[in-house]
């Protein structure tokens, strides 16, 4: 008898379910400014270049230390009642304390771009923080802009420079901007005394933002004092060498000859160096405070109320006749965000709003954020139907993909409503989004719509008194 054989079957799996949505990351910020260093293999390998980093000691690694400026110390008394304390002086190059308060604050990975190394005599220029804010534009993955140094230039320079910032986060729609407030008072450190509100250079400095895309950049005031002192350079010996003390108006004493000749003069000296703290512009701290709350809560989370690492207090005490002056700009809408003490509770961000204190739409940092995530990881998770076919299939596919993804948004409490309907739509379909024009043209559009939270700024709570009833 013949034997037959069976044929071989193959099954094609298909999918039934949708494609989902991969969310991109949402607190990595790019870090624009002058370093020590800039070498990863060899030296200068990495300047200009946006370098991604993960840790503090990383950045060491590739881009050096903070610079070493000369620092003058004043010695009276006699010995051993020596009392030493430091002149006072503005650290020109910020970068290395900035990123170190991204790290302090909860940030995790970054980007450095490295503008040039420390110039003597110290000078931070425009048009070299402009050519490294332009190389980060040809990045990707950076969500945040942060450029410290930015605030030792000339006025009308940093104006170009937020501005530039501002039309960067427009024009790709991925990130946003970390500013700070260019207020004169704020460089000045003469003495360790509270600095006064002053509301006209307040308005002077925030006018320096410009008008247009406000809701894609947020500032901050006042500086802060940190707990980093200003580096003391040491040779091998430990004796400084970037350290002049002067006694009784004689000429400066280096600190290594004065820890061979008075004991308790350099042991005073070197007390008044460890409280010989760096001011900074708050947007180091800022960003990692914005890292820390999307990774605990969210990104719709507003990044406010929130106590910083590393800091001693801010620099200018304010209270709340004086936040209510930065929340609303009567001229221009443009708010500020406070960052003010409590007593017990610390130095908190005490603010949440974007530029845009006008705009009911875009007021808030956590509502634009989390609109630029959604847009971001959406475009980025339907690159799989670019040359699929333009029909009913591929719609429904896109469609479930989008509206699977922010139902899980929903219930993690991102979007505001009692049922995904009224938290948010998604539409695509001939007829709908699309006309029969549009599908021979190639083009697949999506319309979503959603409902984001936004913080509860103000609780108010009224009392009355009850009369008794028996």
């Amino acid at each position: 008898m013949p034997t037959y054989r069976t044929p071989d079957v193959y099954i094609e799996e298909v999918s039934v379910f949708p494609p989902s949505v991969a969310e991109v990351e949402t607190a990595i910020p790019a870090f624009i400014g002058y370093t020590e260093t800039a070498r990863k293999l060899v030296d200068e390998d990495r300047r200009g270049k946006p370098t991604k980093i993960y840790s503090f000691t990383q950045y060491e690694q590739y881009f050096g230390s903070a610079k070493d400026e000369q620092i003058t110390v004043e010695l009276t008394g006699t010995s051993p009642n020596y009392s030493a304390s430091v002149v006072r002086q503005t650290a020109t190059y910020l970068m290395y304390y900035a990123v170190k308060m991204f790290f302090d604050n909860g940030g995790g990975k970054c980007y450095v771009v490295s503008v040039a190394g420390y110039e003597e005599p110290s000078s931070i220029e425009g048009e070299l923080l402009k050519a490294g804010l332009d190389a980060v534009a040809m990045e990707d993955e950076p969500t945040l802009l942060v450029v410290p140094e930015a605030v030792r230039l000339p006025s009308a320079e940093y104006g170009e420079l937020s501005i530039a910032m501002l039309q960067q986060c427009a024009l790709l729609k991925d990130r946003f901007a970390i500013l700070d407030l260019q207020v004169e008072a704020d460089d000045a450190e003469e003495d360790d005394e509270d600095e006064e509100f002053d509301s006209e250079a307040v308005n002077t400095a925030r006018a320096l933002f410009g008008t247009d895309n406000l809701k894609y950049g947020a500032a901050y005031y006042p500086f802060l004092r940190s707990t980093q002192t200003h580096r003391v350079r040491n040779t091998d010996d430990g004796t400084a060498t970037n350290v002049s003390v002067e006694i009784r108006e004689a000429a400066g004493v280096d600190l290594g000859t004065l820890k061979d000749s008075d004991t308790s003069a350099y042991n005073a000296v070197k007390s008044a160096l460890k409280q010989h703290y760096v001011k900074l512009p708050p947007s180091g701290a800022v960003a990692g405070v914005y890292a820390a709350v999307d990774t605990a809560r969210g990104v719709w989370k507003a990044p406010a109320n929130v106590s910083l690492a590393g800091v001693l207090e801010p620099s200018v005490k304010l209270g709340t006749e004086q936040q209510d002056e930065l929340n609303v700009d009567a001229l221009t809408g443009k708010s500020v965000n406070a960052i003010r003490a409590f007593s017990g509770k610390g130095t908190l961000v005490w603010g949440a709003r974007t530029l845009a204190g006008n705009d009911n739409e875009w007021r808030y940092v956590s509502v634009r954020r989390f609109f630029s995530m959604v847009e971001e990881s959406i475009k980025k998770s339907t690159h799989w139907a670019v040359f699929e076919p333009n029909d009913a299939n591929t719609w429904v596919k896109v469609r479930g993909m989008i509206e699977n993804y922010l139902t899980q948004k929903w219930r993690e409490g991102a979007l505001a409503g009692a049922t995904t309907k009224e938290a948010f739509f998604v539409r695509c379909g001939l007829g709908t989004t699309m006309t029969s024009q549009d599908v021979l043209e190639g083009r697949l559009n999506v319309e979503v719509g959603m409902s984001a939270v936004r913080p509860a700024e103000f609780v108010i709570l009224k009392f009355s008194h009850k009369l008794q009833t028996s």
